[in-house]
């Protein structure tokens, strides 16, 4: 079976408070993009002793074992009677670019063994798995754009269209990691909450919607900073950095050409 894990993005993402076990509560709007995606096949391995991993595309750093993809394998099985697999995954997505492709991963490893070997597990069960391997990890499971809290896993509905606009994403070649930026964050709950602002007309969200990672980020990546910069020159309507990586999107109403220095990722697409 192969499936196509796709990119998110995140629509606000405010740093609201620090838990007691070291992780931060968020309140975020995540946004698929089902037009940027890696691909993920699974067979059964019937030729060797052991799961095999494959990877091409972007390659992935640290051992084959200790892959979200094959996390989520040791999971189902605790759940599941799976036989041994050959696991290929092309990597396009990037990785520290804040657009969530190994939760990605992770996800759709879990959907496609519960559909492929008839684990029956409903949608509640795989988001409670989809949470012990990574925080967004289980926004991917439904694949929906939703309101998110506490650790990027309590999901409610939004009331949000953007239907007919154009989404252009930029990646520098920059990983930024996670541990730095969340160095200078200071955890303070939101005036007014995420889904109410997202009421508000579209040009109005650069004055009230922000990404409490960008000013951390931005200071040791001016070059981030520069794309959105740049997003704007250009007409964007709302410009944010997603996650805490290192991708800059722009929505657009109309579709933009752009090119933006050699080595970046350009991605575009309707919504």
């Amino acid at each position: 079976m192969i499936v196509f894990p796709n990119a998110k993005i995140n629509l606000g993402l405010f740093v609201t408070s620090k838990r007691s076990d070291g992780y931060h509560n968020l309140e975020t709007i995540f946004v698929p993009i089902k037009g940027y995606c890696d691909i993920l096949e699974v067979l059964t391995n019937n030729e060797s002793q052991a799961d095999k991993f494959t990877n091409t595309g972007l390659l992935i750093d640290g051992k084959p074992e200790n892959n979200l993809c094959l996390k989520a394998l040791r999971l189902m099985r605790e759940r599941a009677n799976i036989p041994l697999l050959n696991i290929h995954l092309h990597k396009i997505i990037p990785f520290g670019a804040g657009l969530g492709g190994g939760s990605a991963d992770a996800a759709f490893m879990l959907t496609l063994l519960n559909e492929q070997y008839n684990a029956g597990l409903n949608n509640d069960e795989l988001e409670s798995m989809a949470s012990q391997i990574g925080a967004d990890c289980a926004v991917f499971i439904r694949n929906q754009t939703v309101l998110a809290k506490g650790i990027g896993n309590e999901f409610a509905p939004v009331d949000i269209c953007l239907s007919g606009l154009y989404l252009t994403l930029i990646i520098p070649p920059i990983h930024v990691p996670t541990a730095l930026a969340y160095k200078d964050i200071k955890p303070k709950e939101t005036d007014s909450p995420l889904n109410e602002l997202i009421k508000m007309r579209i040009n109005h969200w650069q004055e009230i919607i922000f990404n409490d990672f960008e000013e951390s980020v931005f200071k040791n990546y001016p070059e981030i900073e520069e794309i959105k910069k740049m997003l704007y020159k250009n007409g964007a309507l709302y410009a944010s950095m997603s996650g805490s990586g290192s991708s800059v999107y722009g929505i657009f109403k109309n579709k933009p050409k752009l090119t933006w220095g050699k080595g970046n990722t350009i991605f575009s697409c309707k919504l």
